[in-house]
């Protein structure tokens, strides 16, 4: 066996010696005895007799190691052109002063704290303040609408929120305050404070509630680490749910420092002194995991981005921040490779900068399309490792673990599953498929550290969600297989297989076709209502940059394509060229907006969406009109 074999096997059959080894890894205020507690299956909880702050271990482990001086965090703001660079001694102090803030407001060890900022470093030192304290924050897109920030505020019952005055969206600035305020109005629970960063693009007027944030900090007493159980909540993080109401993920502080803290040198090849770039947003659980906790666990240096793969100003800001921050490792959704792709389809503007510091490129957020797989891995000559993970379970379920060792690539597929997450296919029926057979991907029970151990005040919901579909075993809600080799190929969500005329068929699957075409930039597949067959596929294909194509001449060579290599069964008859696809914040195509559109549903507009102006131009299209 390999080393990956190896590592693998140990988790699985003994996961209390794996993780009590990986426990040793940082600093304890009482030790774990003991990795897991499976006394009540399936709420599992990990090390339950251990006490422990994570704020300590981000931060003031590594200055009281002698490592103060070592950058900890860059923040890289190209919509504002400005950069700054916080040593991890510079960060800790931050912190420390702005945990001071929050106990001085009455926030303590329990209490929720919602956050509500943009992409700068600020962002970063309220979790980090927060976890100092032992709170729980909660963070919410800076900008997002106040409906859906007024159902998280109910939810989640903060004692403070911390905002800004605006956050810069390409070239929009948004202003914040007015819409907290307004939040604040609809909501049942009314938070005693709401700390205001005023930054220079706008400033926000300020009411009874509202503290300064550089007025506060500057007479702040600092605070010290409180240490909380490992089994205590670390942060509450929604995700949107399939009755509507947001779905508030738990994480625990142990479970989760642990496996974060084993993940990063294992799959991301990652280590003290190294530097990581994972431009994402910290409203999603990706910037929760790999630009704040991972990363300053690790000892690393983090860059956290504020800013768009394209638009601000270029579609080489990606290629900008590795070569001028010496970034080892690059971690991205493959919609962004998309957009650059589409503006740059030659790869020009990588060509400009050095980039002979980064080794490794990270896809994750939805399946990477193997023809970007092929495009990114051409033009950086660099593994490009694709890997699958939910908000639930915090850290990656399957990927390449570049540590350990690079197994086989297999387009298509994020390869095997990391130690301690024992993946199975299953029927519905709840038994194991054959290889290479499609069905619902599962998780056998107990999931590992970092994992969700419940939903916030819903333990009924937690069940339902995820545990009842199929007793012993999470259900990811995605569909997929597993081949001979123990591969893992994600097809999509379960609502993304659509029935054509009794055939079950994976859009996924169809996606992957319409990619290939050499004109083809990014491309969505829904199925749709049909009489006849009960549903039929819609595709959705948007044009590299400057091509220009007869659309009935494309259509017919996408449709073809996709009866050659789907079948006729398929029934892919219908592809419409447009100007741009509905994406989540994070770059997930709105699937199942399109769909509820095109069936005829009066659709509301999702409050993740990115650019509702996108699904605006759309919904013609999607009726038909």
């Amino acid at each position: 066996m390999g080393v990956y074999d190896e590592l693998f096997t140990a988790s699985v059959e003994d996961p209390e010696r794996f993780w009590l080894d990986a426990a040793t890894a940082i600093d304890w205020h009482v030790a774990p005895t003991r990795a897991l507690d499976d006394s009540r299956p399936p709420f599992y909880r990990w090390f339950p007799d251990g006490e422990l702050n994570v704020c300590h271990n981000a931060l003031d482990r590594h200055v009281d190691a002698g490592h103060g001086d070592r950058p900890a965090l860059v923040h890289d703001s190209p919509v504002t052109e400005s950069q700054r660079t916080f040593t991890y001694r510079e960060l800790r102090d931050e912190v420390a002063a702005f945990a001071g803030v929050l106990a001085g407001l009455g926030v303590g060890r329990g209490d929720r704290v919602v956050i509500y900022l943009p992409m700068i470093a600020e962002a970063a030192v309220a979790m980090l303040a927060c976890a100092r304290i032992g709170a729980v924050h909660s963070v919410v897109f800076g900008g997002f609408a106040p409906k859906e920030l007024a159902v998280r505020i109910d939810d989640a019952t903060p004692s403070v929120i911390v905002s800004a005055s605006c956050g810069i969206e390409g070239k929009r600035v948004i202003e914040y305050k007015p819409l907290l305020d307004k939040a604040i109005e609809l909501a049942s629970h009314r938070p005693e404070h709401c700390v205001i960063l005023q930054r220079p693009q706008a400033e926000a007027a300020m009411g009874e509630r509202d503290v300064d944030w550089a007025s506060a900090v500057a007479g702040a007493t600092p605070a010290d680490c409180v240490p909380v159980k490992a089994t205590d909540p670390l942060y509450i993080l929604y995700t949107s749910g399939t009755t509507g109401k947001p779905k508030g993920v738990v994480r625990d502080g142990g479970g989760y420092a642990v496996a974060l803290n084993w993940s990063m040198p294992n799959v991301y090849d990652v280590g003290a002194g190294e530097t990581i770039f994972t431009a994402s947003d910290v409203g999603w659980v990706v910037g929760h995991s790999y630009i704040v906790y991972a990363p300053l666990l690790a000892g690393a240096t983090t860059v956290l981005y504020e800013g768009k793969p394209v638009g601000t100003p270029d579609a080489g800001q990606f290629w900008r921040v590795v070569a001028e921050h010496g970034v080892k490792s690059l971690f991205t959704a493959p919609t962004a490779f998309r957009a650059i792709k589409k503006e740059d389809p030659n790869g020009e503007y990588a060509r400009k900068y050095d980039l002979s510091s980064l080794k490794y490129l990270f896809l994750a957020g939805e399946r990477l399309d193997p023809e970007t797989y092929r495009w990114a891995a051409d033009l950086l000559e660099i593994p490009v490792i694709d890997h699958w993970w939910q908000t639930e379970t915090g850290w990656p379920i399957v990927a390449n673990p570049a540590g350990i060792e690079l197994l086989p690539v297999k387009p298509g597929s994020p390869t095997r599953p990391l130690p301690g997450w024992d993946v199975q296919v299953l029927d519905a029926n709840g038994k194991p498929v054959e290889a290479g057979t499609d069905g619902a991907i599962v998780v056998k029970l107990p999931m590992p550290p970092g994992s969700l151990p419940t939903l916030w005040n819903d333990d009924e919901r937690f069940l339902s969600s995820y545990m009842n579909a199929f007793e012993g075993y999470y259900l990811t809600g995605d569909g997929g297989r597993l081949d001979e080799d123990g591969y893992v190929y994600v097809m999509g969500r379960t609502d993304d297989v659509i029935n054509v005329a009794g055939h079950r068929l994976s859009t996924g699957g169809m996606e992957e076709v319409l990619a290939s075409h050499p004109d083809v930039a990014e491309c969505a597949v829904i199925g749709v209502a049909d009489r006849m067959k009960g549903q039929v596929p819609r595709g959705f294909v948007v044009l590299k940059a400057g091509v220009e194509r007869d659309e009935d001449e494309l259509r017919a060579e996408l449709v073809q394509l996709v009866r050659d290599q789907v079948g006729a069964v398929a029934s892919l008859k219908d592809v419409a060229v447009v100007a741009a696809l509905p994406k989540t914040r994070s770059g997930k195509i709105l699937r199942k907006t399109m769909r509820g559109i095109a069936d005829g549903a009066d659709e509301p507009v999702p409050g993740t969406i990115d650019d509702a102006s996108v699904l605006d131009a759309l919904r013609p299209v999607l009726r038909r009109e």
